[in-house]
């Protein structure tokens, strides 16, 4: 299964990327404002089907598959994890889009797109219009959150481990651990708020050793250079220069925090923010796709 129809519409583009191959799909009127959506963990473009179709009446939409995600090139890390580190992922998608002849776009991302969204926002303002980040605190504060309740999200430690830990478990049943993980994280706690054809590309990709290891890449980079990046920004009071949406879950990123994703954003880099919260669980445009696309249409329209 290749996932076509859940994109009606949608072209399917192979591109050229700085790391290698990219896969994305793209919808919309050419000439509209270019859109990009980067899917989170462990998940790939096909996370955005319930919306990006709607989307695309207003802008061009590009949904990408991340690297090392999905069907786009997974290469392997580096001992200084900088490969996957989101200041990379960040330039190389500059670089990607610019190739596609799109130097300045609205930006949404959800969960790890969501972390390259916004480094690439702080590191290139002048390319993002509009900033949408989708269920995450900056990954500084969800440091701090997991030094402060060792064992909150224990998956961040786990899968930052030095390799081939963490590869070799999750090697052993890759279907029993995502598909644990997406079972937790959503607001149901079951697979079915999740689109069939949309979890058998899930699975084709967590399948594969390479993608494994570049998941564990990513969470890497998240404990070492994503970390430095933000706290050496919030230390020098750096912050996002463009609008940005907050839009968080009830059930998942809110639900017994000391602090909502929207009041640590204000707090950290983006004190401009405006904020949404949405009954759901972690997976935001799956679960409750009615109210993630209508408040990203009010802002991205607005």
């Amino acid at each position: 299964m290749d996932g076509a129809d859940l994109f009606p519409g949608f072209e399917a583009l192979w591109l050229d990327a700085p790391w290698g191959k990219a896969f994305a799909r793209a919808g919309g009127p050419e000439a509209a404002p270019p859109l990009l959506l980067l899917h989170g963990f462990p998940e790939c473009h096909a996370m955005w089907h319930r919306i990006a179709p709607d989307l695309a009446r207003d802008h061009r939409v590009i949904c990408l598959d991340l690297k090392g995600y999905g069907w786009s090139a997974a290469p392997a890390g580096d001992p200084a994890h900088e490969a996957y580190a989101k200041r990379t992922l960040g330039r190389e998608i500059v670089a990607l889009m610019e190739r596609i002849g799109h130097v300045h776009f609205a930006l949404a991302g959800h969960d790890r797109g969501a972390r390259v969204a916004y480094r690439l926002a702080l590191d290139e303002p002048g390319r993002v219009s509009r900033l949408v980040l989708v269920d995450i605190v900056p990954t500084a504060v969800q440091w701090e959150r997991i030094t402060a309740r060792p064992g909150m999200n224990p998956h961040w430690p786990f899968l930052a481990e030095p390799a081939p830990g963490p590869e070799q478990q999750i090697a052993a049943g890759p279907d029993a651990y995502f598909e644990g993980l997406l079972t937790e994280w959503a607001g149901a706690h079951d697979l079915a708020v999740f689109d069939p054809r949309a979890l058998d590309l899930y699975r084709q990709a967590w399948n594969v050793p390479d993608r494994i290891h570049a998941m564990c890449e990513d969470y890497r980079a998240g404990a070492g250079p994503d970390r430095a990046a933000d706290e050496a920004d919030i230390a020098a009071g750096r912050t996002l220069a463009m609008p940005v949406l907050v839009l968080s879950s009830r059930e998942y990123l809110n639900k017994g925090k000391p602090e909502t994703a929207l009041e640590a954003w204000r707090r950290t880099l983006a004190p401009n923010a405006v904020g949404t919260e949405i009954a759901g669980g972690h997976f935001l445009a799956e679960e409750n796709p009615e109210a993630t696309l209508r408040a990203m249409r009010d802002f991205l329209t607005g």
